[in-house]
């Protein structure tokens, strides 16, 4: 499953921002995967804190390879020990069983996330062990399909603005003018920034990174 967005959405960003619209004209439609399996999202997300993508995905297939199916009965029948075994810490293992737990146990019911507000999603997950803002927050884009989300804790994100707007720094004034400017569309803002960070415009540089 792939991200939606169209012409309403892109038509809207291009008006508000001239910038943001030659990035857009020049890259074409973005598609980004989406998490169709809100559980299996939350547990991926809390494996893959602070590690890189190919760290993630290798411990990721482990996991795969072991259950036949990311949910709260699969992961309680796995101790501490079979997950560390499988390259996640004890510390995001503990995290990944308590959430488990309290899913089975119906203290957390996830159902619920998808009739929230956003502000009340975040709180939601936030208020599971292991989860901060930026990881609600790439759930709320990634597997719930949210469409105003523009992340300050992300790097990318952060690089992109940069890049973009030839700032030396976005601090967060900058950051929710930007972010004010894109609503409600910020997610697909977001989608273009995540790409000017990866060069996908070489001209564009970053200018907080000093030159040799």
């Amino acid at each position: 499953m792939i991200y939606s967005y169209g012409e309403k959405e892109t038509s809207y960003l291009k008006r508000k921002d001239k910038k943001l619209a030659e990035v857009m004209d020049r890259v074409g439609h973005i598609e980004r995967e989406m998490e169709t399996d809100l559980f299996s999202a939350v547990v991926h997300n809390i494996v893959g804190q602070q590690i890189s993508m190919a760290a993630q995905e290798t411990i990721w297939k482990r996991i795969l390879d072991r259950i036949p199916e990311v949910n709260a009965d699969a992961i309680l029948s796995l101790s501490r020990e079979d997950l560390k075994s499988m390259g996640v810490s004890f510390r995001k293992a503990d995290y990944i069983l308590d959430f488990a737990g309290k899913v089975q146990g119906g203290k957390f019911d996830m159902d619920a996330l998808y009739e929230m507000e956003d502000e009340d999603v975040i709180k939601a997950l936030t208020s599971l062990k292991g989860i901060g803002v930026w990881t609600a927050e790439m759930i709320m884009i990634f597997c719930l399909g949210r469409t105003d989300v523009v992340s300050y804790g992300d790097l990318g994100i952060q690089r992109g603005m940069r890049m973009l707007y030839r700032h030396r720094v976005i601090d967060k004034d900058k950051f929710r003018k930007y972010a004010k400017r894109y609503s409600p569309y910020g997610t697909v803002a977001s989608l273009y920034l995540w790409a000017i960070s990866g060069g996908v415009i070489p001209e564009l540089t970053d200018p907080s990174v000093k030159k040799k």
